[in-house]
């Protein structure tokens, strides 16, 4: 398989090690090239300087035709950027985004981006060794529906859909509500 990382770290170059002795072809960007020192001399596959969330950048380096793309950098809003343009421009089948907040974790769930909760993902883990009962949203949020499909429309449809109906609706609470409730929060206290 064809595998796009973004982010060298600790996380991506583990990933990025393993996968290429596994015998995928494993593309790694990352902006900082003291990054790839983390990568084994064995690293068969391409550790390119550059900045994920650039669709130039990610198409000259081979990202078109990926069969899984992985944002893992440390920010969130680098990660899911990077994510949209994966599956947005290049349609890549499997994409996942970290993300360190659960909310944005779970809102990013619902506009078609899987998210990897590291946050949900220690707590449980936390929790599961402590036997502390506790519940946590999805260590990885999967979307129900593809991130190609996006929910918003362009400018054209907007203004469109406002001279036809004469009115935009808002996202409702619920729709807030939601993102909340997909997001970190604490169980009941009891032991089980």
């Amino acid at each position: 398989m064809k595998i796009v990382i973004v982010g060298c770290g600790r996380v991506g170059s583990t990933l990025a090690e393993n996968l290429d002795a596994e015998g995928h072809e494993v593309i790694i960007l990352d902006v900082r090239t003291a990054a790839f020192d983390r990568l084994p001399e064995t690293f068969k596959g391409l550790a390119i300087r550059g900045d994920g969330t650039d669709e130039e950048v990610l198409r000259r380096a081979g990202a078109e035709g990926a069969d899984i793309f992985l944002s893992l950098t440390e920010g969130d809003n680098r990660n899911v950027m990077a994510a949209q343009v994966a599956a947005e421009s290049f349609s890549v089948p499997q994409v996942i985004a970290k993300i360190n907040d659960p909310v944005r974790g779970a809102a990013y769930a619902e506009l078609g981006i899987a998210t990897l909760c590291r946050t949900n993902l220690m707590v449980d883990a936390v929790a599961d060794y402590l036997n502390l009962p506790m519940r946590t949203g999805p260590g990885i949020d999967i979307p129900t529906k593809p991130a190609q499909n996006h929910p918003h429309p362009t400018a054209g449809e907007e203004r469109e859909k406002v001279a036809t109906d004469k009115a935009v609706v808002a996202p409702t609470v619920s729709d807030t509500v939601r993102a909340h409730r997909l997001g970190f929060r604490r169980g009941p206290t009891e032991r089980g």
